[in-house]
């Protein structure tokens, strides 16, 4: 399977492509820099893996939650990308990737919380539990009062991630663990992104949206897709 997939949901910006399971990618921290970044990552990775984007199989992008700017220059791009090339694609949670990172050496059954700083006081927030490699939804992901999601969370867990956790008081008293990873990595979307299709979660880039979990934010479709 040939598949790329970038994400721009946080102060990260990243890339990665798998070619057979052969793995290029990009990552930089860089605030307000991702449209300018994003495009050159993509040509750097293709080029390394010596590949065009005609001989992709599919797309994938981190659908959020995250910053509503940088959502938005995902799945623009991701439009862009498809549009060209008919190619399926697939939305990848920003917040199952950082908890895929933050598994990528831990036992099965192992339990991780993530939290993202989502501003206005609040955190985008949900739990995961590793089964067969991959990160698995426990509940739901919902935006919360740090307080609430505090509430959430069991007496331990095997580990955390996200800029949460550092942000907020009710968050900064939970069992003390190195914060390892603060922000998603396309690298680690990829094994999410392969399990979606071969669930056949894959579908045309107009019957994708982003999620925001504030419902008064909204993504404009493509012109004719109602």
């Amino acid at each position: 399977m040939n598949l790329l997939v970038i994400d721009t949901a946080t102060e990260a910006c990243s890339v990665a492509l798998s070619i057979d399971g052969k793995v290029t990618s990009r990552f930089e921290i860089c605030p307000q820099q991702h449209s300018q970044r994003l495009l050159p990552m993509i040509d750097e990775v293709m080029t390394e893996a010596g590949i065009v984007i005609s001989e992709l199989d599919y797309l994938g992008f981190g659908r959020g939650p995250g910053s509503f700017t940088g959502v938005r220059i995902a799945t623009g791009m991701l439009q862009g990308l498809a549009l060209g090339t008919g190619l399926k694609v697939v939305g990848v949670s920003t917040l199952a990737a950082m908890a895929q990172q933050a598994m990528s050496t831990a036992a099965n059954d192992s339990i991780v919380a993530v939290a993202i700083d989502a501003r206005m006081e609040e955190v985008y927030f949900a739990q995961y539990k590793l089964e067969n490699g991959i990160a698995v939804l426990l509940g739901e992901e919902a935006v919360l009062p740090p307080e609430q999601a505090r509430a959430l969370l069991p007496e331990i867990t095997d580990s955390v991630a996200g800029t949460g956790w550092e942000a907020y008081a009710p968050l900064q008293d939970y069992p003390e663990k190195e914060i390892e990873v603060r922000f998603p990595s396309a690298e680690f979307m990829l094994s999410l992104a392969e399990q979606m299709i071969k669930q056949g979660l894959a579908k045309d880039v107009e019957d994708v949206e982003p999620v925001y979990l504030r419902d008064k934010v909204t993504w404009k479709k493509l012109p004719g897709r109602g």
